[in-house]
This record gives structure tokens, C-alpha cells and sequence, in this order.
């Protein structure tokens, strides 16, 4: 299937690595060219020269900064001369039970999670003058709180909110905003989170069991979900939080 991704040029914020880059690559390998920014602009780089110099540009941005919005849609344009949608990650938030987390920690993750992937999203949409697409890379605990992640718990679910708002207000542009819950992926963050446990294999183990699918992701699984549901092919597809996590949630 034609994804219609030729030549077209997204933004995706913390993609030098795990599910941004995964989605970075299937939308490259279809044609299209991203600029990919990470807090660490060498990894940027990196990432960028790994996917193609005519094809990618990597540049440091924290989302924590109130010009980055800018600054990414404005690397695209200049860089590439169009810009037709994003894939908005942000690294999880410290662990920690909502109780425990301290108020330092909340205003952080606040300013960041939130706030920066709110910044990003609505900069994005304004400079899409024919239509395109924004995803929101959230997690499962949008429907289903996750034990020990109570900053994830607390924001995350309101994303999945602001996302269906701009749907609502951006669909008459033709601008789609979906949020994607990426379930255990076997990124970076999961074996951290698995490490944290002291017993990394049989905390792998405990969550197979709980999955249908018996096994974690990949991240090229996710990859391949983002980058269809930012392509032209999936152009009556908005305003919906859409799982990846091999039947993980319960919820119909």
C-alpha cells in the first residue's frame, strides 16, 4: 500500500532513539524527510547521518524551552520547504508513586510533558496550511493507571484530552491529531524500568505473562503504526487514542 509519504516532512521530537527514531525510519524508508531533535544534539546528529543527510536533520531541542516549537517548525521549512505534520515524544517522567514524586518533580515533568508537547503540537498545527497530522506519543496509562509511574498517571491522560480538543478544532483544516499508547516496547525507558525492579528477568517475564501477545514490542512495531497514522492513508483517522501494546489493555 501507497502511503503517499514521498517528500513530505514531519517533526519528531526525542527521536535520536527508541519509538521517535523507530517511527523516523519506516517514514524515511517510505519516502518522506524529518528533522529529529533530542536534547542531545550530537546523538541528533547521529541519528540523522544514520537515516540519510538528503533525508534527515537532527538538531538539539529541549521541550522544556519555550522557543522549540519555533525552532523546529522553522528548521523544517528552511531546510526542507514544507512541512506536513509531527510525532511529539518526550522521555517518561522520574518514577515514583503521585504521593511520592515532590512538587519539583510534578513542575518539571509539567513543564515538559505537557506543557512542551501542548507547545509543539498547537506551533505545528498553525503552520500546516494543508492539512497534515500531529501524534502524540502517550502511554498506556492514559486509560489504565501504572503502578509506581504516578507523574505518567497524572499527565498523560490529560494529553490524550488536549489531543481530542485540537482534533476538534483543527479538523475543519483538515488537520488530524491522534494519540498513539505505546504499551512495553522494548525501549531504553523499559529496561530501565525493568532494571529499577532488581530482578530485570523475571520482571520481563511478569509482564509477557500479562500480555496476549506473550512477548514485548519492537520498536519498529510502533514505528510502523505512527507512521501510518501520520500518512495521507490513514487521512480519515483523528480525535482517537490508538494502543500498541499486543492487547495489553483491557478496555474495548
Amino acid at each position: 500500500m501507497d502511503l503517499g509519504l514521498a517528500d513530505r516532512v514531519y517533526v519528531l521530537t526525542g527521536a535520536s532513539k527508541g519509538l521517535g527514531f523507530a517511527t523516523a525510519e519506516c517514514l524515511v524508508a517510505d519516502g518522506a524527510r524529518v528533522v529529529i531533535s533530542s536534547r542531545d544534539g550530537d546523538r541528533a546528529a547521529a541519528a540523522a547521518d544514520r537515516l540519510g543527510a538528503d533525508r534527515a536533520v537532527g538538531i538539539a531541542a529541549d521541550l522544556a524551552d519555550p522557543d522549540t516549537a519555533t525552532t523546529l517548525v522553522a528548521t523544517a521549512l528552511d531546510r526542507f520547504g514544507r512541512l506536513d505534520g509531527a510525532l511529539v515524544s518526550v522521555g517518561g517522567p522520574p518514577p515514583g508513586t503521585a504521593a511520592q514524586v515532590t512538587d519539583v518533580q510534578w513542575r518539571d515533568s509539567f513543564e515538559t510533558v505537557f506543557l512542551g508537547t501542548v507547545r509543539v503540537a498547537r506551533t505545528v498545527a498553525a503552520a500546516l496550511d494543508n492539512g497534515g497530522a500531529i501524534g502524540l506519543v502517550l502511554s498506556n496509562s492514559v486509560r489504565a493507571p501504572i503502578p509506581g509511574l504516578g507523574l505518567s498517571n497524572g499527565l498523560r491522560p490529560g494529553l490524550a484530552g488536549v489531543a481530542k480538543d485540537m482534533a476538534d478544532e483543527y479538523g475543519p483544516r483538515g488537520v488530524r491529531v491522534v494519540s498513539l499508547l505505546p504499551g512495553r516496547i522494548l525501549t531504553d525507558r523499559n529496561v530501565e524500568l525493568f532494571a529499577a525492579t532488581g530482578d530485570p528477568d523475571r520482571a520481563r517475564a511478569t509482564a509477557e505473562a500479562a500480555i496476549p501477545l506473550r512477548r514485548i514490542g519492537e520498536p519498529a512495531e510502533f514505528g510502523r503504526v505512527a507512521a501510518f497514522a501520520l500518512s495521507p492513508a490513514a487521512g480519515y483517522l483523528t480525535g482517537v487514542t490508538i494502543p500498541v501494546d499486543g492487547g495489553a489493555l483491557r478496555a474495548i
